[in-house]
C-alpha cells in the first residue's frame, strides 16, 4: 500500500509541475497578444509591444466638416489639427483647430483665428502651421478674401505663442493677385540649408516657391517666385493635374517630394486626388511620379467607391518615425458633411512616397504608435 501511495504521490506532484508549467506557457502567451480594450472614437486599442501603444482605428478619424487639414506636432506632445473654416452650431469659426495624442481621437479647441484680419472679411481657409524652436513661436499661414474685388484672394501670415491661438494678423496681405491664384501656403525649412520657404499656387497656375525672410514674416529681399510644378491642361479622366494646389513638401532619402492635389476638390462633379513630384533641391526642378515612372499620371491617393475627392494633406511623423497622411475626402454615402478627416500610412517604395492600396482605407488599419 505504501508503494501504491508513493506512486500517487509522485504522479500528484508531475501533475502539478505540468500545470505549473501550462500556466507560465500560457501567461507567456498572453504578454504577446493585445490587451482590447474601447478606445474613446470607438476603435479597438492595445498593448503591441512593450512602451509602445498602438490601437486599431476605421476611417474616419474626425467625423466633421474639416477641410485642407494641416498637422503639427507641438512641445506640449499634442497634435495639433488646423483646417478652413466652417458653421459650428450657427458660428463662424474662421480657422479650425482641434488636438490629439495619437491621431484618432480628436477634440476641437475653437478658433485658432478669432479676429479677421484688416484686409479679409470672410472665407478664411487652407492653413498651414510651422512652430519655430527658437523664438516659441507659431506662425499660421493661410487663405483669405480680400475686401477689394480687384485684388482678389490672398495669402495671410499671423503669429501666436500657443497652438491653440488666438493667432493675430500681421496686418496685411502677404502676397495677392487675380483669381485665386495666390492660395494654399504651405511653409518648409531646408533642413540642408536652413533656407525658409514658402510654397503655394492653384487658379490653374503653377506651384510656386519663394524663400522667406528671416522672420517668417514677409518675402526675402531680392528673392522670387519660382514654379515647381506646372499643370497640365488636358480633359482626360485621368488627367488630375489640369488644376495643382495644397503643395505638402518633406525631405525623405535625399529627395525633396512635394505631395500635391488637383484638379476638383468639391461639389457634384469633384474629379480630386493626391500626386507627387521630386527633386534633389527644394526649389527643384521636380520630376513627377508620371515622368519619372511613364505612368499615365501621378495620382498616389485616388477615390474608392466609399471615399471621393481625397487630397489636400499633410504628413505628421508617429513616435518610431513611420510617416503618416492626414488629408480630407467626401463619404459618399453622406456628402452633406463636407471634407472630413481620413489618416493612412506613407510606405516608400522605389524612391517614392506610397499608400498601401492607392486609395483611402476602409477597413480596421493599425494605428499610429506612441511612446
Amino acid at each position: 500500500m505504501a508503494f501504491y501511495k508513493f506512486q500517487l504521490l509522485t504522479i500528484t506532484l508531475i501533475m502539478k509541475r505540468i500545470r505549473y508549467h501550462f500556466l507560465i506557457l500560457s501567461l507567456s502567451l498572453m504578454a504577446c497578444q493585445p490587451t482590447v480594450q474601447t478606445a474613446t472614437n470607438g476603435a479597438v486599442s492595445g498593448q503591441v509591444e512593450a512602451g509602445n501603444v498602438s490601437s486599431i482605428y476605421t476611417n474616419p478619424v474626425y467625423n466633421k466638416d474639416f477641410a485642407d487639414p494641416t498637422v503639427v506636432k507641438a512641445p506640449d506632445g499634442y497634435y495639433y489639427v488646423y483646417g478652413t473654416n466652417t458653421d459650428v452650431n450657427g458660428s463662424t469659426v474662421n480657422i479650425q483647430v482641434a488636438r490629439s495624442e495619437n491621431l484618432i481621437d480628436w477634440e476641437p479647441m475653437g478658433d485658432a483665428l478669432p479676429t479677421k484680419p484688416t484686409w479679409a472679411s470672410s472665407d478664411f481657409w487652407a492653413p498651414h502651421v510651422l512652430y519655430d524652436n527658437s523664438n516659441q513661436t507659431y506662425y499660421l499661414y493661410y487663405s483669405g478674401e480680400s475686401d477689394s474685388e480687384q485684388i482678389g484672394k490672398c495669402l495671410g501670415v499671423a503669429t501666436s505663442k500657443s497652438p491653440t491661438g488666438p493667432f493675430v494678423d500681421k496686418g496685411e496681405p502677404l502676397l495677392c493677385g487675380e483669381g485665386f491664384i495666390n492660395i494654399d501656403p504651405m511653409a518648409f525649412d531646408d533642413p540642408a540649408s536652413g533656407r525658409k520657404l514658402l510654397y503655394w499656387g492653384s487658379g490653374f497656375g503653377p506651384i510656386k516657391v519663394q524663400e522667406l525672410a528671416d522672420d517668417r514674416m514677409s518675402f526675402r529681399a531680392g528673392s522670387k517666385s519660382i514654379p515647381v510644378v506646372q499643370p497640365i491642361s488636358s480633359d482626360d479622366p485621368d488627367n488630375y493635374q489640369k488644376l495643382v494646389e495644397g503643395a505638402w513638401v518633406m525631405y525623405r532619402n535625399g529627395y525633396y517630394y512635394v505631395l500635391y492635389s488637383g484638379d476638383n476638390c468639391c461639389g457634384e462633379n469633384a474629379h480630386y486626388a493626391l500626386m507627387a513630384a521630386r527633386s534633389k533641391m527644394p526649389t527643384g526642378p521636380f520630376e513627377t511620379l508620371a515622368k519619372a515612372t511613364g505612368s499615365k499620371n501621378s495620382v498616389i491617393l485616388a477615390r474608392n467607391s466609399r471615399w471621393i475627392a481625397p487630397g489636400h494633406n499633410s504628413v505628421v511623423t508617429d513616435d518610431v518615425g513611420q510617416d503618416w497622411i492626414v488629408y480630407h475626402a467626401i463619404d459618399s454615402a453622406k456628402q452633406d458633411q463636407g471634407r472630413i478627416i481620413l489618416l493612412d500610412k506613407i510606405t516608400y517604395a522605389n524612391g517614392w512616397p506610397q499608400i498601401e492600396t492607392g486609395t483611402p482605407s476602409v477597413t480596421a488599419q493599425q494605428a499610429p504608435v506612441e511612446e
